[in-house]
């Protein structure tokens, strides 16, 4: 039992199930607006350069990036418990998913804000 509340993000169904929704609409609005700008403006290096080099767009990335990375882990996590019976197997599972995920993180973080 202290183990299953350890690893969910959330800490019930419900949270997770409402996280789960909200990363995805906020992904959703993301890609949207990402491909209308592809779709409407000229894309060179340069002027991809200059869109994220935007402090909102910045923001708004990494708001994605996060998104993300709480819908993967949530989906990851449901299919370990749903598949993974060992526990042993399930929890290096889980910890390998968080540290693939942390680096993923702070790779992101660095390629946008430096």
């Amino acid at each position: 039992m202290i183990i299953k509340n350890i690893t969910s993000f959330g800490r019930s169904g419900v949270s997770d199930w409402f996280l789960q929704r909200v990363s995805a609409i906020v992904l959703f609005f993301y890609v949207l607006w990402l491909s209308l700008y592809c779709c409407f403006q000229t894309i060179d290096y340069t002027s991809w350069r200059a869109l994220f080099a935007l402090v909102p767009v910045q923001i708004a990335t990494v708001l994605a990036l996060i998104s993300l990375l709480v819908h993967a882990w949530i989906g990851m996590w449901t299919i370990a418990t749903d598949y993974i019976k060992p526990p042993l197997l399930r929890i290096a599972f889980e910890v390998v998913v968080i540290a693939a995920l942390g680096v993923f993180l702070l790779w992101g973080i660095h390629i946008l804000w430096s």
